[in-house]
Parts: structure tokens; sequence; C-alpha cells
């Protein structure tokens, strides 16, 4: 229900018992706050909000209040210039500083603290303290984040975050009063996958980015640029923050539908593979240099003769497509396993066909029954398990409702709930960290099963007869009001995918699916066609094309090693265009240098089918440009802009027509022209800009969007929201701006947030599923195990990812170990060949498979079976 209100004598429409400091920040009325944050609601621990509010029409006094923790209600009458309010705000912010260390010249945070925002705001500018200050000492958090708790306010922003929200365990409150010490009871690193938000959670510099902190530049010297996360396909929006011509720094870009507020520790600290050693830079022919125009005739040469193309789910989908066109569509082939095009092509269909709606994050997080089929979402989809989190805790929200606590009072929703869930129902062969602890149901069953389980809980909800599990779950999910299934391609098994679709088309009406695509850019690849790297090996050797192109993608990671082998073995020459020097690389003939994600634009399709665009940080590089305008200059067409490339995209294929709407065109104009990437006070720099006057200084042009990388442009609000560029407006300039820009609390962003659907709602009917694929063979399923550090190529490459990732694993239950004759430890023959880690023991493994490391033990492939046995 809506009520009216009046604050200050200005009448604002609000809804009937939200908090009153949420109302005046979407309301653009600044009133400072520490502990209150979108997400995690108001624990009314910092005492800055303060306000006057009255009790009705004859009250001429009111008192003094709490805005984080006063609902609003009609005719409610509300001062925030009160002196006698703003003359408490400032004492607060006096005493907050007591013991403050006073040390913004040197702290990171400078320029983006909310700290220093909030004390400008209230007015605090000298220091009547004279006494000695409270002194703690830091702790060593690993290789992700710093920790100086002298600069902690007690907010309780950290714990909050950390413990409630993401589920961690090692990070606490320690002491009492005005000795409160945040960190852990040792030093250590901070386990949790989530705990690289500290920083931006943190209002005052506590927790920092510590790979920013060893390469620092202040954020007023840094340009900063929309961009999505390349590292799984759930899309996260990112700023990516570069200065000098190297990115420093990856930040959360808010988006109500995905990441919200909060980015998994990939998402943050992944894209910095950027900044790797090894970036590829210059082209070579074998193990010899060679110049750019010599590698493009070499190249071209290769082409003219005949050539295969290999696209990638790591490109974007401009560069797959600009491939497709270099080659023909019939000579181009996605560069994963032929099982792996073929379910990533069914799950498109299936999403497009629409058996129930397909949900976003923030529906996820209010759906009342899941059911996770076969995926590990901690570790292959991070941010969609800590929307599980949220969602888990529905039953807890409903009943504290019902005894009348507001949903934002957090710590008393977790009271009055009385320690309920939501039903989270779980069917994987690997236990998840996240995952498990609130699971109502955690079964642990090999692929084979995983699929024959789905099919039950289909069978059950049609009304036949089945096993008690699978009865269970119909039964929980047919009483629910918003039940979600989740499954994708993590088992490599196409019949998991075909048991999800059935169990959302039995229970229609309000139910949500999601299906997680193995990549960023998975879907995007799968809607421009293209088999696998069998068909592709089965093409060369059938002729006339006898070389192949390689874009962006390790083979070795996608695809069953003895596949890949046959595909290099078949081809005369192969053509590699990378950023990361990889061993599909060191095996080529030709290598090409492109940019890296952050050095291009280009879309990736999420798992929701949202195509979303990413822009270049960096200017454009003739010596390592873009790949898709590697391609162009390869013969893929005349493209000099990323817009035309995309209207021939769309004249070949129309069904793609949202891919327009995901940003506007590099000739979109703002209220003072195209948006900058440059910060306001660094205009102020004059030094830094001497174009006019120095041929050289001219900042380079942006061809592919509409941001340009000088001083002049349109800033903030003026831009749309896919082109924002950060959240900095007058008298704010840390993360928490964000509220500036949102049509309410947690709501979108004004103009509606990035991105745009090419899987319409209008659905369709499904065709029917190929039948299954028999795994034949003997011995154990082979299952690659996921991990959120070290799962992906281009996360192995980032120094900081690199130093939180495991050695790698190799798991058997114990029941199969001793069948086998192993013990833990020992050495381990797979097929045949030595395995490089030695045997893990793992009760909550399912029998029946062994598991191991994705990536840099075992490649993606179809599920099929291996022999192990001890090495001798």
């Amino acid at each position: 229900m809506t009520v009216k209100i009046t604050i200050d004598g200005r009448t604002i429409e609000a809804k009937d018992g939200e908090d009153l400091l949420a109302v005046c920040l979407a309301n653009g009325i600044d009133i400072p706050y520490f502990c209150w944050h979108g997400a995690l609601g108001s624990a009314g621990a910092c005492r800055q909000c303060a306000v006057r509010v009255y009790g009705g029409p004859d009250d001429d006094v009111g008192k003094i209040v709490m805005s984080c923790m006063t609902p609003v209600s009609d005719g409610l009458r509300v001062s925030v210039a009160d002196q006698e309010a703003s003359n408490f705000r400032a004492r607060v912010i006096e005493w907050l500083m007591i013991n403050h260390p006073h040390d913004c010249p040197v702290c990171e945070e400078a320029g983006s603290c909310h700290l220093q925002d909030m004390t400008i705001a209230t007015g605090h500018h000298s220091r009547r303290y004279q006494f000695d200050k409270r002194t703690h000492r830091n702790q060593d958090l690993g290789p992700l984040l710093t920790h100086e708790m002298n600069r902690c306010i007690a907010c309780y922003r950290c714990t909050r975050f950390y413990r409630d929200y993401a589920g961690g365990r090692d990070l606490d409150a320690f002491g009492s009063h005005g000795n409160v010490y945040f960190g852990r009871a040792e030093d250590g690193v901070l386990e949790s996958p989530f705990a690289g938000n500290l920083a931006e959670v943190c209002p005052t510099g506590v927790f920092n980015d510590k790979g920013w902190s060893q390469h620092y530049a202040r954020k007023w010297d840094m340009k900063a640029t929309p961009s999505i996360c390349p590292h799984c396909a759930v899309g996260c929006n990112l700023f990516v923050a570069e200065r000098g011509g190297q990115v420093r720094r990856v930040q959360n870009r808010y988006h109500s539908a995905l990441n919200g507020y909060f980015l998994c520790d990939r998402g943050r600290f992944g894209p910095l593979h950027v900044v790797s050693e090894r970036r590829l830079t210059a082209p070579r022919r074998g193990n010899a240099a060679l110049s750019d125009h010599d590698a493009i005739n070499a190249a071209q040469q290769l082409i003219a003769a005949g050539a295969i193309g290999i696209g990638s789910p790591r490109a974007s989908l401009e560069a797959n497509a600009a491939l497709r066109r270099l080659v023909g569509p019939e000579r181009f082939f996605a560069g994963v396993s032929d099982a792996e095009a073929r379910l990533t092509r069914r799950m498109a269909e299936l999403l497009r066909a629409r058996p129930s709606q397909i949900a976003s994050l923030s529906e996820i997080e209010r759906c009342d029954a899941v059911l996770v089929l076969g995926e590990q979402l901690t570790d292959s989809a991070p941010r969609m398990a800590l929307a599980l989190r949220q969602a888990s805790r529905g039953a807890e929200r409903e009943l504290a409702a019902q005894k009348g606590v507001h949903q934002w009072l957090d710590q008393a929703v977790r009271v009055a709930g009385e320690g309920r869930r939501s039903p989270i129902m779980l069917a994987t062969p690997l236990p998840d960290s996240t995952l498990d602890p609130i699971a109502t149901l955690a079964l642990r069953r090999d692929p084979l099963q995983v699929a024959a389980l789905g099919h039950a809980v289909a069978a059950a909800l049609a009304g036949r007869d089945e096993d008690r599990d699978a009865s269970d779950i119909a039964r929980t999910l047919q009483a629910a009001k918003r039940p979600l299934i989740i499954a994708g391609s993590g088992l490599g098994l196409a019949d998991t995918v075909e048991a999800a679709a059935a169990i959302a088309a039995a229970l229609g009406g309000d139910a949500r699916i999601a299906l997680i695509a193995p990549e960023a850019n998975s879907f995007g690849l799968a809607l421009l066609s293209g088999e696998g790297i069998e068909a592709a090996t089965a093409a060369l050797r059938r002729g006339p094309a006898r070389h192949v192109i390689v874009l962006e993608n390790d083979l070795f990671e996608r695809a069953p090693r003895a596949c890949v082998e046959q595909l290099l073995g078949a081809a005369d020459e192969v053509i590699a265009l990378d950023c990361l020097d990889n061993e599909t690389t060191q095996r080529a003939n030709l290598v090409l240098p492109v940019a890296s994600f952050s050095e291009q634009a280009g879309s990736y399709v999420n798992y929701e089918g949202r195509a979303q665009r990413f822009f270049a940080a960096l200017p454009p590089s003739a010596e390592v440009p873009a790949s898709w305008r590697r391609l162009a200059a390869l013969g893929a067409g005349p493209f000099t802009a990323l817009d035309q490339l995309i209207d021939a995209i769309l004249a070949e294929r129309p069904e793609l027509a949202g891919l327009k709407g995901a940003a506007p065109e590099a000739s979109c104009q703002c209220a003072h022209g195209h948006g900058t990437r440059t910060p306001r006070p660094l205009s102020g720099r004059t030094a830094d800009d001497r174009a006019g006057r120095d041929p050289a200084a001219t900042p380079p042009l942006d061809p592919d969007s509409a941001l340009g990388f000088g001083m002049e442009g349109s800033r903030g609000r003026e831009l749309p929201p896919a082109l924002l560029t950060g959240y900095d407006t007058h008298g704010l300039h840390s993360a928490n701006a964000v509220t500036r820009f949102v049509e309410e609390i947690n709501g979108p962003l004004r103009g509606g947030d990035p991105g745009a659907r090419l899987f319409g709602p209008e659905g369709g009917a499904i065709s029917e599923a190929a039948p299954p694929v028999a795994i034949e063979g003997e011995g154990l399923l082979l299952l690659p195990l996921p991990d959120v550090f070290s799962g992906t190529e281009t996360s192995r490459a980032s120094a900081l990812l690199a130093a939180r990732a495991p050695a790698p694993r190799l798991l058997l239950h114990p029941d199969e170990a001793e069948r086998l004759g192993l013990a833990a430890g020992d050495a381990v023959l797979i097929n045949g060949e030595p395995c490089a880690a030695r045997l893990t023991l793992e009760p909550s493994l399912a029998q029946g498979v062994v598991a191991l490391s994705a990536g840099t033990l075992a490649p993606r492939g179809p599920l099929r079976r291996v022999r192990v046995e001890a090495a001798r």
C-alpha cells in the first residue's frame, strides 16, 4: 500500500512500512548514515541518521529518532533539517572520529570513502579530542584483502554481510562497548568466496583490495568503464578502472536483476588476468617473432587456401560472428566437444520455448522452494549460490512478517523467524560448501541417478507413483507459490536438462527455471549454431579446408585431450588468436595477439538469454586489436566499428534483434555530448590534457562506444544505465551513492537495468529431445571438479586468484577407494595415465564417480567412464 508523508514540507509517496531512511535516499534527500545498507537492511548501530518526527497534526514538538529504524506511515511528518537533529548527527560523527586515525592522505579509500562523504555532510572539520586513541593490531587476511582496524567505526556491516548474508564463519566481532574488533580469531585467509565484497561494504577502509593497494592509484586518477564479468554464465556487471594503460581495479556495477550490490571473488579479482605475465603482445610463427604485417599476410594466405573456424564461449558474440563470416557458416564450429555444443544449443532451445519463466537472480531470491539438479553452484555460478542463500530465508521472513516485524529489520527477522528455512533441495554428486549448510534436503547421487531422479519428480508431478525422495520433492514443489528448478551443463549430461524442463513444464504457473551454461558467452556461441570439435576434425579430414583458425580458446580446457589431438593432427596449419599464452597457442603454427575483454567492446549472452555489452577500458591498440577487428582485417568484412558488425549480424540473423538494444550506439549523444570515462576531479587537472597544444596528447577516440577517453562529456545521471561509469554525484563519491541512481532502493536503475533479452516471452512448443546417449565402457563416471578460484583458464591467469587456488585434487568416496584397493595419498592411474594429484578420500562425494580438478586435471566434455587404479 502506498502512503503519503511530508519531509521538510515536501510531500512524498512511499510504501507503507518502508524504512524512513530508504525513502529519503530514494527521493534524493541526503541523511548521513553508516550501518544501513540496501541489501543488509537496518541495524541502528551507528546512530548517525537522526531526524525529528512528529506524532500527528497537533504535535509541534516531535522527537528525535533514527530514520533507519522508523517505518513510514500515512501522514507522517519528518524534519531532516531540524537544528537539534542536525546537531545530534554532528556530535555522533565527532565521537565516531575520536579514535579514527585521520590518515586520509595515505588511505586507499580516500576520494571514494563513505566516511569522508558523511563527515563533510555533517560539517565536522576540526578535532577537539586531545587524548590517546584506541588502537588495534591488524591481521593478515590473505592475498585478496588488506586490514586496517584502526579505521573502524563499528557499523557491523562487515559481519552482517560476511556471516549473515554470505554464510561465512571465520570473520566475527570480538569485544564489547567501545572496544570491538572485527576480524578472524587468528590471522589467516578469509575462506568465503565472497570475501572481496568487504572492500565495498565497509564504509571506512578497514578492508580494501590488496592487489589495488599494491598497484595503487587514487579513484580520481582512474578512468572506469562499464563491463561484464567473463568468468561464468551469470553475467554480473562490473566497473573496470585503469590508469596509465593498466587495469588497476574491478568493482561491482549495480544491476537489480542480476548481481545487485555484490560479486563473487572470481568476478572481482579474476578479470585481473589481463595484466598476467602470460599476455600475448606480438605475433609469432613457431618460436620466431614476426611483424604484424607479415603475420596478417601469412594468415590470409592460409585462409585463402581453405580454413575452418573454431569459435569460443569465452569470446564475444560479435567475435564469433566475425569468424563465422570469415570462414562461412558451414566451416564454423564451436570450440567445445560435440556433446557440449549440442547440449548448450538444446538449453537455448528450451529457454526459448519457455517451459516456465526464466529466473533472474533477484527472482531467485524470492522463490520459496528450489530444486538443484546436478549443478555445483558455489563453484560454477557463485553469485547464483549467494542468491539461493537469500531464498532459503523466505520462510523465516514470512513468519517474521506474520509477527509484524518489518523485513528491513534483518536481525529482528532472524529472531522472529525462529530459524525457519524455505526448502532448498540439492541432488548433486559433489558437496557444496555454501548450499549444503542451508539445504533442507541434500542427496548425493551420481550423474545418471540425478537425471533419473529429475524424471521421477516430473512423473510424480504428473500423478504417477515414484520413490519416496521423488514424491517428497514433487509435493514440496507443488505446495510452493514460486518454485524454481536449476540445472545446467555441469554434469555433461543432456538428460538432466530435459528433466528440469519437464519438471518446470509440469509445475506451470509461477514456476521458474534457470539453466546454467558453461561460460560467459556459451549461449551467444550456441545462437550462432556450429557443431563441436569432433565435427571440426571430420570436416578437416573430408577437405578441402586443411587449416584451422582458433579464436580465444584453449581447446585442451574444453574437450577431452584425445579429441583435441585428433583435430590438431588433422590440420596442416593452426592459426590461434588469443590474449593469453596457453597450450593451444603453443601448439599453433601462427599466433596473432588480440585484446582481452577489458580492451575491446562486445556482447555476452548470459544464462537468461540477456545480451549485455562490455566496453574497452583502454584505448584501442593497433598492435593488439579486438579479436573481431583482427578478423575483419583477415577478410571477415569492412568493419571499422562494433555497430557496423552488429548491423551485419542482424541482417543475417534477425532473431537476434535484441542485441541492438543491449546498449546505446556509439553515436549516442547525452546532455553534454558523448559520455566520458574520466571522473570529474580529473577535469580540473589541465596538465593531464594538452589537446590542441600537443597533438600526441589528444584523447584517443573510441569508435565502439558512446564513451570518450578525454575529460569532456557527460557523467553520472546524465548517462543511460548501460554507459554508467560510476556513481559519483555532488557530495557523494563512494559505492553507496548508487542510491541516487535507482528508481527505488533495491529496484532497477533509473532508465532500466542494462541488457536486452534475446529469448522473448512468447514461448512455444518444446521439440522432442534427442535420445539419451548411452555411457559406454566400464569404470567410474568422471566428474570435472569445479573451483571458484581456479576453475577457468582466465581465473588461473590472475595472480590474486592463483594465490587462493587449491592444489589440484583427485577425490573418491572411501567405499570406492576400498573397493579399488586404494588409500588416501596413493598415486593413481586414470585410464592408464598417471594423475598429477594424490588421492583424497571424500565421504560426502557420491559413489560411482571420480572427481578431478577442472582445467588442471580434467577438461570439460561429455560424461564418460574412466578406469581408476593404483600406480605400481
